[in-house]
């Protein structure tokens, strides 16, 4: 309902129970009822209609004061229809007066008696029936209609609302990098996609029947004519269909946009894998048609060879592929993908590699060919030389000794030597076709001309006498003809003795210098690389590393890779400095001797351990490439520099260069053997490969998990591998064995200088360094707490670990019997340092206590005795018991007491002095360190009749002295004469006490 100007009215009808609605509801009905209208009509201001024409004065007053207080819009006009009985229409005249002042209202309120007063301010066509009006008003049906409104224009918000949810989704949505995933994206986009438009159309369909319920009375009847509030809801409804179908329209749009993004993600994705498989084959066919670089040893090795190469040819079909893969790049280019700067490099990279391999392959062929002609022309050639050489040995000397016999054979042979150097000259041709650097052409031509060139001087010393004897007649002769074999089997000696050792010195000086050519081919091609890798870290430091630190750059860089720069490239700047500064200038200036190149390398040894600390941050610099490798910092960095390929490819590059110079030292080596820095060059290999195995190992060792203490302090890796494992366990008289015993357990080792780690090695998944296996830590054993046995029976690839005097056996089998032993040697290695270690502290020991010159009185020597072999016990025992943690054995002879009838005495035999001693009377005997010295036999008073075999002299030696300046030498005999297991084979302790019992047990 509308008032003259348009505006909203709102009717307060009588209602008994209006004192008993609450302010807050009161005030949510007027908030309500203003929201209704238009802003234009609402602007205006609203009329309110009130009825109070069967209530009393204090009903108006209340519904006045109320409206006064909580009405929420403009008001232009209230009419209060006033109470109509006599009374209370007489006080509503006379307190309305009184009171007026009290309702704070800036509009006129009018108190009405009837409702045609009211008519005089409102037409009667926006006026209801009860309020003498015209306009037909359902109050049930303008609420079903208002909250089917609201409902749908909700539906509708939240509609829109998901859409751009979901358009926002899609549009931070990253492009995966494989076929699996991009086709599980597309998927799941399509179906999510689905369900959205699913909801569009209900909510299309919600709005059709609410605008065809608001339409209704006018189907019904033709001449209805709509009230304000139903032209005012059909404007409502109509409205909000138009916003849905734009949303829908929006959407759709966008939709399609994202769709053709995802089809031509999964495409790339697809040319790339292809791309890849490809570009492995055609390296493989590179890699292949490098093994036909030899031109054979014989016309039918050439044709064989030329016969492998064209059925090869026929048999490799990537050419086709690669060129129908660059095609399907083309296709996609031109059908506008958005990854055309990443497509078009690869479709010219697969036409050049074709082109390249084609190319090569055409070159193999053509210089095979020419090496099958070159081989023929060769043995046509040898075939002269031998029928040459047959010539001279088959020509008749008594025949040559008339005038007329000397000038035929004289003719025979210029008319050969005319014949064999029309075949040179054809040789000569021939060699000029074929590549200069190939080492076997090069022998091979070698052979024919010096062939040749024995050849050419038997004839001319033939020539020679023949001449002598067409001059001048002489005395028959005896005829000899050489045998022609002799000249055919050695084809390359010269006829006379005394070339021979020429020919030796100059074959010997040629192969120096071939080898010397070698070695600066080698030389060349390790400074070449070398200032290549330079240049390539530079490029990679400058072109990405820097490029993380420009603020022009910074808003490509995603939030993974921000502040990630020393973990994305490692420690490579100290080790480009180091190469650029230090290594390559070192290099260079072994140029004129490279044979020597190993000094350098031995010298840089230690700097080059910084290739340690960048393979150990390795994994997670390929970890974070793969999280980033799309982004569009490094594409742009990559566009910059116009590289092919991508910066994981030049990550890896100090990987390979640190891989690379052992080989090239292998091969410096190989041509160096006799030369001077031979010994360099090894030392220098060794240590390289060192620093690969080094890297190896920490590489394995930190993979680890499980593991309580700090590894560092269990010394340095020595080994690492994988084992199969049996375990045994003995408790008192009982072996028990654990239940997999004959199924045995599958454990990584690793061999530290103090423990031995048992681990269970478990394969990841991933990619990369993140597909390396980690290993979870089971056990571990104190080296100081551990004895060997290193043949196990029924198995030489098996040997045991023991400790606890067995009562613990770790049955270890190895892949293979060298790696056994390699495990065996390198634990014995570690064993023997132990005892050493114990031997020389238990020397300092006594050292410490003894007299200078070592005449101590027996109370002396054995507290001394009594306080080592406790320290010894309690140090470094090998029994395991609750007050000690180590292990201890009966059989320790430095934890014995000379005095103590339970321990080893001397025994009667040969013993080396291992210091000197100076005996204080003249009955004592004096030695030094290295005699050779015996023990005789014992006296009552704990002396010694000692023999010193170096000096054939004999004296007493006190026993506590003895066990001091032959206590090793003792120890040694010990551990010789000492039994061992029940085996029979080693089966002593690896601690620092000595029941490390019997190395003669090991079997060299």
């Amino acid at each position: 309902m509308l008032g003259d100007n348009g505006s909203p009215i709102i009717v307060f009808p009588e209602f008994p129970a209006f004192g008993e609605i609450t302010d807050r509801e009161f005030h949510n009905v007027l908030t309500y009822l203003t929201s209704v209208p238009s802003l234009s009509a609402t602007g205006v201001g609203f009329i309110l209609v009130i009825d109070r024409r069967q209530d009393r004065w204090a009903a108006v007053k209340g519904t006045l004061l109320r409206i006064a207080g909580a009405f929420p819009g403009n008001l232009q006009l209230v009419l209060v229809l006033r109470p109509t009985t006599l009374l209370q229409r007489t006080l509503s005249d006379i307190l309305f007066k009184f009171n007026k002042d009290e309702f704070k209202m800036k509009v006129p309120v009018i108190m009405l008696s009837s409702i045609t007063e009211l008519h005089s301010y409102i037409d009667r066509s926006q006026l209801t029936q009860e309020l003498g009006g015209t306009q037909e008003y359902c109050h049930e049906k303008w609420i079903s209609h208002r909250t089917a409104i609201e409902g749908f224009a909700l539906m509708v918000k939240r509609t829109a609302q998901t859409l751009q949810s979901f358009g926002t989704e899609l549009a931070e949505t990253e492009l995966p990098n494989e076929i699996q995933a991009t086709t599980a994206l597309l998927s799941m986009h399509t179906t999510k996609k689905d369900k959205m438009k699913d909801d569009l159309l209900v909510a299309l369909e919600q709005g059709s029947r609410l605008l065809e319920s608001i339409n209704e009375p006018v189907v019904r009847d033709p001449d209805h004519n709509m009230n304000q509030d139903e032209l005012e809801n059909l404007a409502t409804v109509q409205r909000l269909l138009s916003q849905l179908d734009e949303t829908e329209r929006a959407f759709d749009e966008f939709w399609v946009r994202h769709h053709t993004k995802l089809e031509q993600c999964l495409q790339l994705r697809h040319f790339e894998h292809n791309y890849k498989e490809v570009r492995a084959l055609l390296d493989q066919v590179s890699e292949k048609l490098a093994t036909f670089s030899e031109v054979g040893i014989s016309p039918a090795h050439a044709d064989h060879i030329f016969c492998e190469l064209t059925t090869y040819e026929e048999r490799v079909c990537v050419l086709d592929r690669a060129l129908a893969l660059a095609r399907e790049g083309d296709e996609l280019i031109q059908n506008s993908h958005y990854a055309e700067d990443s497509i078009q490099p690869k479709c010219s990279e697969l036409r050049v590699l074709s082109e390249d391999v084609s190319s090569n392959m055409r070159a193999k062929k053509d210089h095979l060919l020419k090496a099958m002609e070159l081989h023929h022309c060769l043995e046509r050639v040898l075939k002269w030389c031998d029928d040459g050489i047959y010539l001279l040995a088959s020509q008749p000397v008594d025949k040559c000794q008339s005038h007329e016999g000397a000038e035929v054979a004289l003719q025979e042979l210029e008319l050969t030597v005319t014949i064999l150097q029309n075949v040179l000259k054809i040789l000569v041709f021939c060699l000029q076709m074929v590549p200069k650097n190939n080492l076997f052409c090069k022998l091979f031509q070698h052979k024919v001309f010096q062939k040749q060139a024995s050849m050419q001087e038997m004839f001319d010393k033939r020539r020679v006498s023949l001449k002598k004897l067409a001059a001048k007649q002489t005395r028959p002769v005896q005829p000899v003809a050489p045998r022609p074999e002799a000249f055919i089997k050695s084809p390359l000696s010269s006829p006379g003795q005394s070339k021979n050792s020429n020919s030796r010195h100059a074959s010997l000086s040629e192969e120096e210098e071939n080898l010397a050519v070698l070695r600066r081919h080698v030389m060349n091609e390790l400074l070449e690389t070398e200032r290549a890798y330079v240049e390539e870290l530079l490029c990679v430091l400058q072109g990405y590393a820097s490029e993380m630190d420009n603020p022009a750059m910074a808003h490509l860089i995603p939030a993974p890779l921000q502040n990630k720069k020393e973990i994305l490239f490692g420690n490579m700047p100290e080790i480009y400095h180091f190469h650029k500064r230090t290594f390559l200038r070192e290099l260079e200036q072994y140029t004129d001797c490279p044979e020597l190149v190993g000094r350098c390398f031995l010298e840089r040894m230690t700097d080059l351990q910084i290739y340690e600390k960048y393979c150990h941050n390795k994994p997670r610099s390929e970890s974070l490439w793969r999280q980033c490798s799309d982004c569009a910092f490094f594409q742009e960095c990559q566009k910059k520099l116009e590289h092919k390929l991508g910066l994981d490819s030049y990550l890896l590059k100090p990987v390979q260069r640190i891989t690379k110079y052992q080989l090239l030292l292998k091969e410096m080596l190989k041509y160096s053997k006799t030369c001077e820095g031979a010994d360099d060059l090894q030392e220098a290999l060794s240590s390289i490969l060192g620093i690969l195995k080094a890297v190896n190992d920490s590489m394995h060792l930190i993979a680890i998990t499980g593991y309580e203490g700090n590894l560092s302090e269990l010394g340095k890796l020595l080994m690492q591998g994988s084992f199969s494992v049996w375990t045994e366990h003995k408790k008192g008289h009982a072996k028990v064995k654990d239940l997999a015993r004959f199924k045995p357990m599958q454990r990584h080792l690793f061999l530290h200088e103090k423990a031995l780690l048992f681990c269970k090695r478990r394969e990841e998944n991933g990619e990369g360094y993140e597909k390396a296996p980690s290993y979870s830590f089971k056990q571990s054993l104190s080296m100081s707490a551990v004895g060997i046995t290193e043949n196990a029976k029924g198995d030489n690839k098996k040997f045991e670990i023991w400790c606890n005097s067995r009562e613990e056996v770790y049955i270890i089998q190895a892949p293979t019997t060298e790696v056994k032993t390699t495990w065996v040697n390198e634990m014995r290695k570690v064993l023997t340092t132990q005892l050493e270690a114990c031997r020389d502290l238990s020397l300092q020991v006594l050292h410490i206590l003894d007299h200078p010159k070592l005449n101590t009185v027996k109370s002396t020597s054995a507290s001394s005795s009594s306080f080592f072999s406790g320290w010894s016990k309690a140090s470094l025992s090998l029994d395991a018991s609750e007050e000690h943690d180590g292990y201890s054995s009966a059989e320790d002879p430095l934890n014995s007491d000379p005095e103590d009838d339970n321990g080893k005495k001397l025994c009667a035999g040969k013993y080396t002095v291992m210091a000197d001693y100076d005996g204080d009377s003249v009955q004592e005997l004096s030695v030094k360190s290295g005699d050779m010295v015996e023990l005789i036999k014992e006296g009552d008073d704990g002396h010694w009749l000692v023999r010193n075999l170096s000096t054939s002299k004999e004296g007493w030696i006190a026993a506590s002295n003895l066990i001091t300046i032959i206590g090793k030498s003792m120890s040694c005999q010990s551990l010789t004469s000492s039994e061992g297991s029940g085996s029979g084979n080693l089966s002593s302790s690896s601690s620092c006490s000595e029941t490390y019992t019997s190395f003669s047990d090991i079997k060299p």
